[in-house]
């Protein structure tokens, strides 16, 4: 019986974080083609393209409601800098315009819902 409850308590201590993640409790992909960034309050993916800028967010893997949301991007691209304001579109936060995005670019969004700031995430595009 004693070698069947230290079997047992070392298969937990083993499998358990490998079967706790592959749950689907919280599922850490890019799920819209971004770049994926996992935070204290909220994980945040960013979609960046030349005439585009969407930002989802979600609360451990599920989307969370950004109607009452906002966000400012800083992109930085080689020596140029520019800032980008997202509103709520749907079930992101998005901004159309003339975008210098690349890969090495880097993005940092403080993000906002509800009045309150939910946290700042950085990103280096691909």
């Amino acid at each position: 019986m004693k070698k069947f409850v230290l079997v047992t308590a070392l298969f937990a201590a083993i499998a358990g974080p490998a079967l706790a993640q592959k749950s689907g409790h919280e599922d850490h992909s890019a799920k819209h083609g971004g770049v994926f960034v996992e935070g204290k309050e909220a994980d945040y993916e960013l979609v960046a393209k030349p005439d585009l800028i969407r930002l989802y967010v979600n609360d451990h893997g599920k989307p969370m409601d950004v109607s009452k949301g906002s966000a400012k991007v800083t992109l930085l691209s080689g020596s140029d800098k520019q800032e980008v304001e997202l509103k709520p579109a749907g079930a992101a936060l998005e901004a159309k315009g003339a975008f210098k995005v690349g890969p090495g670019t880097k993005a940092v969004a403080v993000v906002t819902n509800a009045g309150k700031t939910l946290g700042t995430a950085r990103f280096t595009l691909k």
